[in-house]
Formats: structure tokens, C-alpha cells, sequence
């Protein structure tokens, strides 16, 4: 794939290996210079107005809402939901589909490898509804029971970086009438993706980990199943009509966008849709398919370095540990040589007790990542032995 880095303002004018994109990526200055084209030239509230202002910004969003249909293989833009992230994406499903229509006896199965944003709510959604919660490793998700009411899990792993097989463990809840929700947001920056192949009910992603911007995520969900769901937000944007004791509610999308959406931000995300498409989605998946087998390999030859899920199908992400070295002074240390990773327990820690570490060091890649950049992590992975 061509050389993207000049492309990103921050890794020109900061001389940084940036290896955290698991919890956020660079923006390329196409999305940049995009939504401040919109501050400065469209910038206006949608829906309702009729000056042609407003009418501009609520093409932008529609525009947006097609991109993210497109980018996604669904069916309808009206199955497209713009929320803040990953997290209230997921929060919505938990709140106003699960904790609403699973009741005592019913079951919800999540994976070991999830992060809390995949946990919480639907702990939340348990207490809530009565239903019991089970936590399980992966190979079970492809064994659900007759009592399993929803399967929810990540699609590659923010810890791990391994692949789940999505589609099996769908048509296996399919099999048993449970409803499916996948986690995406390690998935959606380097993987080709469609919602009907994948056979899930809602599909959750944020901006911000695929060359977007924060403060933007997005829940597709099958229609029927949001017809099912009641928003999580209340407020303007979202009603038929009004009365002082009730309310009719717009269908999908417009009855989960309560208040006023973040056109701004859906400006960013189509444009960051359109720069991953431009480069080709194949093409970013081998990329980060092949760094990080390149990862896996040159860290392996590093003495003390364990890694962890070693040889699965991995995606872009890689944890490991230095004997000896704490993760957070592994970390420090690789930022002294201007090396940017993550430490700690990634929001996941089920899946640290299972590994039997308080934390690891995660290094995940990007579209700008580099060979080299590989290279120069391991050779400070080596540094930090003899030193440390």
C-alpha cells in the first residue's frame, strides 16, 4: 500500500512511532479540512428549517448516513444510527432492547476477551430485566442454549487482536432465536464489512478508531429489531406529536437521534469512509494482517517477551510483556524513544485474571504504520532488557 503518512498533520509535525491506534487514530487532513469546510461554509441546525443553509447541513448528514449504509453492506439508511460512540451504541441496544423485553429465565451470553463496554451494559440489562448473564469463552458462543435470548461480542479483540468467527457464532444464536450484537469498533478501521453476510441484529463501531473523529459512533440495527427498541435519549427531533402526557415517536433513525445530531462529525466520518475506500479495503486489511504478523514474529525473537494468543488470526493488535518490566515502565521507557503504546488492562479485566497479568503492553497499527516503525519498537523492546 502507497505511503499515507504525509497525509496525517500530526505524525509530520510530531516525530512519533504512534502504536496506540486501538484506542484512537491519527486524522488524515482530508477529514480534517472537510469538517472545517462545513463549520465555515454550511454550518447551520438540520431537519425542521426550510432556508437553504440548513437545507446544505442536512445533506451532509444524509450523505453521511450513505456512507456509513455503503461502508457496512446494509440495506436501508434508515437502519443507520449516528450515536457518540461504540459505547452509548451499545448502551442503547442494552437499555432499550434487552433490559425491555428479556425477562427471568432468560439468557445473555458475552465473551471472556470483552472489553467492559461490552460487559457493563449488559450486566446493567440483567439486573434490570432478570435475565441471567454469562460470560464465556470464545468456543462456547458457537454452542448457545434454549434459554439464550441475545449473544453479544467483539468481532476482533482490543486486547488480543484475535478474530472471532462473527458469522458462526450469528448463525449459531440464529439457530437457537437469540439476537446477536457485534462489537466492531477493533474491526471497522481494517476489515471489510456487511451486516447481512455477517447475519447479526445490531452492529456497533466508533468514528474515531478509523481516521474519524471523536464524539461519533454508529448502531446499525435490523429493522424489526429497532422497531423493538425504545430510545435512549428523549427529547426534540425524535416526535410525531406531543401531549402533556405522551408522546408518538418518529421510526428509525430519527427517534434514537434525540437533540441536535453531530452533523460536523458525520462530515468527518463520510469523509474518513471515503479515504479508507479510496485506499482500498482489501488493502488496508492485508496491511494490518501482514504488520501485524510482522509484529508477532519480531517481538517472538526478542528473550522474555511473552506474547499473548500467539499465532491466532490476529488484526492489527498485539499485547505482550518484558519479564520483569511492569507494563506502565515498558511503556514509559518506549515513549522516552518517542514510541507511543498502550499499558495497562485495556478496559478488559476478565480477560487479564484469565491471563493471570494485572496488565500488558498493547502495540496496534494503522494504515500509516510502517515496517520500520516495527522494527523500531522491537529494537526498543530489546533496549529495554538490557536496561531495565
Amino acid at each position: 500500500m502507497r505511503d499515507v503518512r504525509a497525509d496525517f498533520p500530526l505524525l509530520a509535525r510530531r516525530r512519533v512511532v504512534y502504536l496506540d491506534n486501538a484506542a484512537t487514530s491519527q486524522k488524515p487532513r482530508h477529514v480534517l479540512e472537510a469538517m472545517q469546510r462545513y463549520y465555515e461554509e454550511s454550518n447551520a441546525n438540520v431537519h425542521r428549517s426550510v432556508y437553504r443553509l440548513a437545507e446544505e447541513a442536512g445533506a451532509a448528514l444524509d450523505e453521511a448516513r450513505e456512507a456509513v449504509r455503503r461502508f457496512v453492506g446494509a440495506g436501508d439508511v434508515r437502519e443507520v444510527i449516528f450515536t457518540r460512540g461504540t459505547t452509548e451504541s451499545i448502551n442503547l441496544v442494552a437499555q432499550g432492547w434487552a433490559a425491555r423485553r428479556l425477562r427471568q429465565g432468560d439468557e445473555i451470553l458475552v465473551s471472556e476477551v470483552e472489553h467492559h463496554a461490552n460487559l457493563l451494559p449488559w450486566q446493567r440489562a440483567a439486573a434490570i430485566s432478570g435475565a441471567s448473564l454469562r460470560m464465556v469463552p470464545v468456543e462456547e458462543l458457537l454452542h448457545p442454549g434454549p434459554r439464550t435470548r441475545l449473544v453479544a461480542f467483539s468481532m476482533v479483540s482490543n486486547v488480543l487482536g484475535t478474530e472471532l468467527p462473527a458469522a458462526r457464532i450469528a448463525a449459531a444464536a440464529r439457530d437457537v432465536g437469540a439476537a446477536v450484537l457485534i462489537d466492531a469498533a477493533q474491526a471497522a478501521p481494517h476489515l471489510r464489512l456487511d451486516v447481512g453476510a455477517l447475519g447479526c441484529d445490531f452492529f456497533a463501531f466508533s468514528g474515531h478508531k478509523m481516521l474519524g473523529p471523536t464524539g461519533i459512533g454508529v448502531l446499525w440495527g435490523r429493522a424489526e429489531r429497532l422497531e423493538e427498541t425504545e430510545p435512549l435519549l428523549l427529547g426534540g427531533g425524535i416526535v410525531r406529536e406531543v401531549f402533556p402526557d405522551r408522546a408518538t415517536l418518529l421510526d428509525a433513525p430519527a427517534k434514537f437521534e434525540a437533540g441536535t445530531p453531530p452533523v460536523a462529525e458525520a462530515v468527518g466520518l463520510r469523509t474518513a469512509i471515503d479515504y479508507l475506500e479510496a485506499l482500498g479495503m482489501a488493502e488496508v486489511e492485508q496491511h494490518a494482517r501482514g504488520l501485524a504478523r510482522s509484529m508477532e514474529a519480531r517481538l517472538r525473537e526478542v528473550p522474555g517477551v511473552t506474547l499473548y494468543a500467539p499465532g491466532e488470526t490476529r488484526t492489527a493488535v498485539l499485547s505482550f510483556n518484558l519479564q520483569g518490566v511492569h507494563p506502565h515502565d515498558l511503556a514509559a521507557f518506549l515513549d522516552q524513544r518517542d514510541i507511543c503504546v498502550r499499558a495497562g488492562h485495556h478496559c478488559a479485566q476478565p480477560l487479564m485474571r484469565k491471563l493471570g497479568v494485572a496488565g500488558t503492553v498493547r502495540a496496534s497499527v494503522q494504515v500509516y504504520t510502517s515496517a520500520e516503525e516495527i522494527e523500531a519498537l522491537a529494537r526498543a523492546v530489546e533496549a529495554a532488557r538490557a536496561e531495565l
